[in-house]
């Protein structure tokens, strides 16, 4: 095979120069050391890793010497799918996959000096899940009245408190401050979690990065023969690592300190899962001599596009500078669409989407991108009475979701106190009562008993007695409520409360999602109306992106900017663009928070390829009144030539556009 030395640039069989753009070709042809290569949105970082790939085999590298890690073995398997297609089937013994399917065979390898099997089993998720609760279900636990996490939030509190590198104590008191009063039980059950994978032989997904982080610290002759065999590491979305992979990063180069890492730290968003942008940051500390390649051409986007996220990420404190560039058309203006309200918002939005649709756009161009999944909220009621398909990521359709069917059962029986399936619903969430004692109480009722005095039945046990008396309570209220959708719907999350924190270790999110459906449901007339068109809508059709209209044609999409990483679409609209929203409250007084706000908004406007638009509603309506709400800090200040404001005004019973 040749050697590197033995081939010149005009030997190569692929035309680098002329196929890749200069900053591209200076990351591809890097020969050795660490690098840096700060890819912008949109600039081809897959591209240049593929074209890196072929090249370092080409020149005469052995291609099980090259490890490239990826955050999915999907994108590893691509990648070098589509090398071995540019260059040749060498290529497909490139080492490629994920930091823990790579630890996996490092720690097979290399098993007895942890003290395992070499066939050792690796469980997944569910499965930890249910070891957690094997060990549990063994600790004699007293039985306590305030609520004990469930086994898959014992889990999330274990994996958070490994990748994020905190304490349990810690851990919990950030995130699941609800359970601190159980926190010493909760490390108990850490602890004997621990235990017991050790003697059975098991280890969860994270126990796969840090069991190889520990043999590779402590066996110095272990780290010397891994990182021998990697002539060439290069680690794509660097800026989603977490402090462990950063560190098994240097680990595996820490021979042959060939190391390139690929990302964008402008597009470092999962802080929440242990992700650290600061990883990227101090790359070229940890490195000494790291080569700093940007790539800042952008391929997807227009230039007026591109400006706003320039002027975006103007606002983070601790990033690397670039500015994004294309060569693509100047393209529409972004607008920055205010509206009267969340109502008339989600007007818009579906009304610039069909406008959309009549000039030849599919659906599918176009996304409709929040902070929040239940941010579209409104918009969702919207489109399901427009009948347009749409398919949703990173948040559950409303309607769907548990504890809003909870909830509009209750409404469903004041219409209807012959709906068996919702009185089945709400009997069931009182402890005490089960399928059959709750059949027997909705029998009692089509048969002549007062379905709004459940306590009257016959033979009802003390037990749950006086909650059946609450139950009639609430319906008594609720017809004395007559006329006010929004304080019927109160009264009911105000009564569904406590069966919302019995049944849900995450109930101060449903409960904000509760709060949010009180909030948009002032603009429906009548209960008739919201039940009609939001509670009625079939369970199978709220699973919208199932169905097939007339048209056979692919769903529009709704995502959180989360779910939206990566991805592209003609048009953009990011709605509730509202201070408290993005920025999130909770970020307001955190310097670092506040810089991945910024990060979260500049991914969002990136994901625009022809037209954006960022839309929040003035007025803010909620139980508590209505009040005027501010655009984001980070979008209030952007110069009008960059950002065009619009107005909504009525014409007739037809919204239309105009520009302020």
């Amino acid at each position: 095979m040749l050697s590197k030395d033995d081939i010149t640039p005009a030997q190569y069989s692929i035309d680098y120069d002329n196929l890749l753009n200069r900053e591209q070709l200076k990351a591809v042809m890097h020969e050795s050391g660490p690098a840096l290569l700060i890819a912008g949105a949109g600039t081809g970082k897959t591209r240049t890793l593929i074209y890196r790939v072929a090249r370092l085999v080409e020149s005469g590298v052995n291609p099980d010497q090259i490890l490239l890690l990826t955050f999915t073995r999907r994108s590893a398997h691509e990648m070098i799918r589509r090398a071995s297609q540019l260059l040749d089937e060498r290529c497909r013994f490139v080492e490629g996959g994920t930091f823990h399917y790579y630890c996996s065979k490092v720690l097979h390898r290399y098993a007895e000096k942890l003290g395992f099997p070499e066939n050792f089993t690796i469980i997944d998720a569910s499965d930890a899940m249910d070891a957690i609760n094997l060990v549990r279900s063994r600790m004699d636990i007293p039985k306590s009245k305030s609520r004990f996490p469930k086994k898959s939030t014992l889990y999330s509190i274990f994996s958070s408190s490994v990748n994020k590198q905190k304490s349990i104590h810690e851990t919990v008191e950030i995130d699941y401050p609800q359970f601190l009063q159980h926190v010493e039980l909760i490390e108990m059950i850490y602890d004997n979690y621990q235990s017991y994978k050790e003697i059975n032989f098991v280890m969860d997904f994270d126990d796969l990065l840090v069991k190889t982080l520990h043999l590779l610290q402590d066996s110095e002759d272990v780290r010397v023969e891994v990182a021998s065999k990697h002539k060439h590491v290069m680690v794509d979305e660097y800026q989603d690592t977490n402090a462990i992979q950063a560190e098994l990063t240097g680990l595996f180069s820490s021979v042959h300190n060939n190391v390139m890492a690929v990302g964008d730290d402008a597009q470092s968003i999962y802080s929440f899962r242990g992700a650290d942008h600061k990883n990227m940051l101090r790359f070229p500390e940890l490195f000494e001599g790291t080569a700093i390649i940007k790539l800042e051409e952008n391929y997807r986007s227009t230039q007026r596009i591109l400006d706003v996220a320039n002027r975006v990420l103007d606002e983070a404190e601790e990033k690397f500078e670039k500015k994004l560039f294309t060569k693509n058309e100047q393209g529409d203006l972004p607008g920055l669409v205010k509206a009267a309200n969340m109502n008339d918002q989600s007007r818009f939005v579906t009304q610039m989407i069909l406008n959309l649709r009549e000039q030849g756009y599919e659906l599918n161009d176009t996304a409709v991108l929040f902070r929040n999944g239940r941010d579209s909220f409104d918009l969702e009621v919207m489109l399901n009475k427009k009948e347009i398909p749409y398919v949703k990521y990173g948040g559950q359709k409303f309607t769907e979701a548990a504890h809003v069917k909870d909830v509009l059962a209750h409404l469903r029986i004041l219409l209807n106190p012959k709906d068996t399936i919702s009185w089945n619903r709400i009997l069931m969430l009182i402890e005490g009562i089960g399928p059959k004692t709750a059949e027997e109480l909705f029998s009692w009722a089509h048969s002549g008993g007062n379905p709004f005095k459940p306590q009257q039945a016959p033979n009802v046990s003390e037990s749950y007695k006086a909650q059946l008396k609450a139950l009639g309570d609430l319906f008594t209220k609720l017809k004395q409520l007559s006329g006010s959708v929004t304080e019927q719907l109160q009264s009911v999350v105000e009564y569904y409360a406590v069966f919302c924190k019995k049944r849900f270790d995450d109930h101060p999110k449903r409960m904000k999602d509760l709060e949010t459906f009180v909030d948009i449901s002032g603009t429906y007339q009548s209960l008739e109306a919201l039940i009609e068109e939001v509670a009625l809508d079939p369970i199978e059709a709220t699973a919208i992106e199932t169905e097939k209209s007339e048209r056979d044609e692919p769903p529009l999409i709704l995502s959180t900017i989360h779910s939206a990483k990566g991805l592209e679409w003609r048009t953009v609209f990011l709605i509730q663009c509202l201070d408290g929203v993005i920025p999130s409250g909770y970020a307001i007084d955190d310097p670092e928070q506040m810089d991945e706000e910024v990060r979260l908004l500049y991914v969002a406007v990136t994901r625009a390829k022809e037209q954006l638009f960022l839309t929040y509603p003035a007025l803010f309506q909620s139980r508590y009144g209505d009040y005027f709400s501010n655009p984001s800090r980070f979008i209030e200040e952007i110069d009008k030539s960059l950002l065009e404001p619009w107005m909504l005004v009525e014409e007739g019973s037809d919204q239309k556009q105009i520009e302020s």
